[in-house]
């Protein structure tokens, strides 16, 4: 039996042969789309070379895309497990050509490998046309040989694709199989064609013409093919079987959910291991491709699909969980067609795993509410929608899981009675946030939010990425558009930007839609939206808007190094300091990181080299830093660190970075650094490339604070450093390794050369050099007094020249004034003997009140201060003589 890889094979092989490039399937986040939640078809990826925005360096492509359809327009999720075809996952197998080829040569394409290659029997095969496409239909008459009854034209939009209200279309022909007559149903077109006998296999999309706006189509000058093609359908066919859970791939995965559950794959519990088949694969790769469960946007829906299987896994019978055990099946059947599987394989398994032990807890409590409700309900009413509510928004339990419980009992929910139940709490919330001190116009936003829903970040592996406008703010109201020159918000569905928390600032780069170009400068959280701050540079732009969102990367990869680095900084400080370190505070911009700490007093120079050291070593080591998502209780169980600060909610991210080599710094293979955190980080820690503490000092009463820089900074920083070790090295013709000593002995020589100045400028003025004065004490008042006037002395100096002159006096009361450059000092001193009849505080008040100085201070014996003018020492000194004469 032909396998599904065997046909994936086959197909790309096929028309690798004929000129195109195989090229691998793009992500499950669609990058390119702002309108899609996950990739839903194979020319998601090449969106934007079909309308010209993009150019490859091929013009005919072929791939087998990994499509998810469980959320918004495309949402099969409630008929899966349930019908033959309907799948959350699924490969689209598809060929294209950019201008290159068309209905003559993709018609006989499809014909050749159908019947060639795949070996299809004609006569099982007919098509659909759209009903003016003459070209196609007559193509297939030419090439097929098909009769006019088995190319049926349809006049409908089944047979008329549009990518959209405006830009390329163009009519489709679809491939249909003929199960035959033991099967009801009739072919498309018909009465009867919702029956299960005419099953459509291929689609080919003619992209012919350009729809516009005002309702006008003219034709492209380069028409170009779209086609897709399911490969659990054709599949299906070529193993003879009608039922796309019937091929070898999903039998495998039914068969390794039966091993695990231990439940026959055929009985009664059919239906519960096909759930389990199908969302074991598109939880796997949602999750591969960076997807992680959580209570919005896209990680909502993954956590809708994982609940879903993990319920059918119950009603199994299945007592511990079961789905991360299935997980080596599915890399075993799709790992060499998409190696990123076998890559994400432990974090698919961890994150399957917590998940499920975390849901069993909500399963178990949230079935036996909902059973206790539904006996005070009359025999097949509906659940009330405040009772769903109360179920979701008080135990957890998710509105899908309540109407999938439901639905086996023949019950429905009153979802209006849910959506007014959820009203009401949103307003409840609105009202108690108004009253939180915020200002009365950010009110905007809350409204904004009410109806657009949370933004979704798409930062942590991207830096580029499509977003839609949905909302414009202006002057503190929402508008409709901006232009050049207009300082704006900008409120898109989806963005790369990270908004401002957890101390790491936000993102800036540059917004671009069709018309217009926007500076982004900051972005900032608000009611669970992005908001991003910007000024219109060119153009116009307007709410509905299609935006290019690119970051400024040279900026967030500096961001990056900054925030991982404080990461290893808080816990280098830990281990030098103590387990009482605790993060109280941090900034991480693009040019420094800063962090508070707990901790009494500063920090040595030994300890700040050995966190400097630690750091760096972590750095050297170069080891992946790895994000999970995980339960607060959980986190904490793991040992992971909660952020000062910090609300967290029902999730959190755990970054874990550097491994313990077990010379003093933990156990070897422990984790180093395990922390609590939102922020984007680098890819591993040789990233940051290095630290370089720069600066320690006190914050707060004990608190701490540390200053660094990392990557280019910390280099120039040091490069800086080197250069003036190097010019002071060459300025004392010293080594840079005899620096410090060579310093030192300076110091020394100064030291010793200004005691020698100071001895003689005090025997300078001892002998009366430079005197203004008598240098000789004269009788005032019955006391001797000795009065000088010097220059070159210091104010310091004078100390030590009264107590000269007093020894040399013996008795008797000293003034001195120095000329300090324009300003004086002066000093009075008083012999033992005198002290009871004059002071020296009172003598130097009146000098210092003469120069233009005000107060003194000292003791009887000494008294110095200061004064504004020099050249009033005479008056100084005939002040003091005023005060001996009483």
């Amino acid at each position: 039996m032909v396998s599904l890889n065997d046909i994936r094979s086959t197909f790309l092989d096929y028309f690798a042969r004929q000129g195109h490039e195989v090229v691998a399937s793009s992500p499950l986040v669609p990058r390119n789309d702002p309108t899609l939640m996950f990739t839903n078809a194979g020319m998601v990826q090449f969106k934007n070379v079909f309308t010209g925005l993009e150019q490859r360096p091929y013009n005919r492509a072929v791939t087998s895309q990994k499509c998810v359809r469980a959320g918004g327009k495309h949402n099969d999720l409630d008929n899966v497990g349930y019908t033959a075809r309907h799948h959350t996952f699924f490969e689209m197998l598809g060929n294209f050509s950019f201008g290159n080829y068309f209905k003559d040569e993709a018609i006989p394409f499809a014909w050749e490998l159908l019947t060639k290659d795949f070996g299809l029997p004609k006569d099982k095969l007919l098509v659909t046309v759209y009903h003016t496409d003459d070209e196609a239909a007559e193509i297939w008459k030419k090439v097929a040989g098909l009769p006019d009854e088995r190319i049926i034209r349809i006049a409908t939009d089944d047979n008329f694709w549009m990518m959209g209200p405006t830009g390329p279309c163009g009519p489709s022909s679809e491939i249909f199989f003929d199960h035959g007559e033991e099967i009801w149903g009739g072919p498309p077109g018909s009465k009867d064609e919702d029956g299960d006998r005419f099953i459509e296999i291929w689609n080919l999309v003619f992209m012919q013409h350009e729809q516009f706006e005002s309702g006008a189509r003219e034709d492209l000058p380069r028409p170009s093919i779209d086609t897709g093609m399911g490969l659990e359908r054709i599949g299906a066919i070529l193993q003879g079987k009608h039922d796309n859970y019937d091929t070898d791939l999903m039998r495998a995965l039914i068969e390794a959910s039966a091993q695990v559950t231990g439940v026959d794959p055929d009985g009664d519990g059919n239906v519960h291991h096909r759930v389990i088949a199908d969302h074991l694969r598109s939880t796997s790769f949602l999750i591969a491709d960076g997807v992680m469960p959580s209570n919005e946007g896209r990680g909502y829906v993954l956590r809708r699909i994982m609940r879903r299987a993990m319920r059918h896994a119950h009603l199994l019978g299945a007592q511990d969980p079961v789905m991360h055990r299935l997980v080596p099946a599915l890399v075993a059947q799709m790992g060499q067609a998409f190696p990123e599987l076998g890559q994400a394989q432990p974090m698919i398994e961890e994150t399957l795993h917590l998940e499920e032990n975390r849901f069993r807890t909500t399963l178990d409590r949230g079935l036996r509410l909902l059973e206790d409700e539904l006996g005070d309900l009359a025999e097949g009413a509906a659940l009330p929608g405040e009772t769903a509510f109360k179920l979701y928004d008080t135990y957890g339990f998710p509105l899908d899981l309540t109407q999938d419980a439901l639905r086996e009992k023949g019950r429905t929910v009153d979802t209006d009675g849910f959506d007014a139940a959820m009203a009401e709490q949103k307003a409840k919330a609105r009202a108690a946030w108004a009253g939180s001190g915020e200002a009365a116009d950010e009110s905007v936003w809350f409204d904004i939010a009410d109806a657009t829903g949370p933004t979704e970040f798409l930062g942590y592996d991207t830096d580029r990425a499509e977003g839609q406008i949905l909302a414009l703010v202006r002057d503190g109201g929402a508008v409709d558009a901006a232009e050049a020159g207009d300082t704006v918000q900008i409120i898109v569905n989806q963005t790369p930007f990270y908004a401002e928390s957890g101390g790491q600032v936000g993102d800036s780069g540059t917004a671009r839609t069709e018309g217009g170009v926007v500076r982004i400068t900051d972005t900032r959280k608000k009611a669970g939206l992005f908001v991003h701050h910007g000024v219109v540079e060119e153009g116009r732009i307007g709410k509905g808007d299609a935006v290019d969102l690119a970051i400024d990367s040279g900026r967030r990869g500096a961001i990056r190094a900054n925030h991982s680095a404080t990461h290893l900084l808080h816990e280098a400080l830990r281990r030098a300091l103590g387990d009482h370190v605790a993060q109280r505070g941090s900034l991480v911009s693009e040019d420094r990181l800063r962090f508070d700490f707990s901790h009494a007093k500063g920090m040595s120079e030994g300890e700040l080299a050995q966190v400097e050291a630690e750091v760096n070593g972590f750095i050297r080591q170069n080891t992946p830093v790895e994000t999970r998502v995980m339960t607060p209780d959980e986190a904490q169980a793991l040992g992971a660190r909660a952020l000062f600060g910090e609300k967290y909610g029902d999730e959190v991210r755990v970054v874990a970075m550097g491994q313990a080599d077990g010379s003093g710094i933990g156990a070897k293979g422990d984790t180093y650094s395990l922390e609590l955190c939102g922020g984007t980080h680098v890819g591993r820690t040789g990233d940051i490339g290095l630290f370089k503490l720069v600066g320690e000092g006190a914050s707060a009463a004990g608190i701490r604070r540390v200053e660094a820089l990392t990557g280019a900074a910390a280099l120039d920083h040091v490069s800086a450093e080197e250069q003036a070790l190097k010019a002071g090295s060459a300025a004392i013709k010293a080594r840079p390794e005899e620096l410090a000593e060579r310093i030192a002995a300076l110091l020394d020589e100064r030291r010793q050369l200004q005691g020698e100045v100071a001895d003689l400028r005090k025997q300078l003025a001892m002998s009366g050099g430079g005197d203004a004065a008598p240098a000789e004490a004269q009788d005032v008042g019955g006391v001797p007094f000795l009065a000088q006037v010097l220059t070159g002395v210091s104010g310091k100096d004078l100390r030590g020249l009264i107590d000269a002159h007093k020894q040399r006096l013996g008795s008797g009361a000293i003034l001195l004034v120095a000329d300090t450059g324009g300003k004086a000092a002066v000093a009075a001193g008083v012999t033992e003997d005198l002290t009871g009849r004059v002071s020296a505080v009172d003598l130097v008040r009146a000098a210092a009140e003469a120069l233009g100085g005000k107060g003194g201070g000292g003791r009887p014996d000494m008294a110095q201060a200061g004064g504004a003018d020099a050249s009033q020492a005479p008056a100084a000194i005939a002040a003091a003589e005023a005060v001996l004469r009483g």
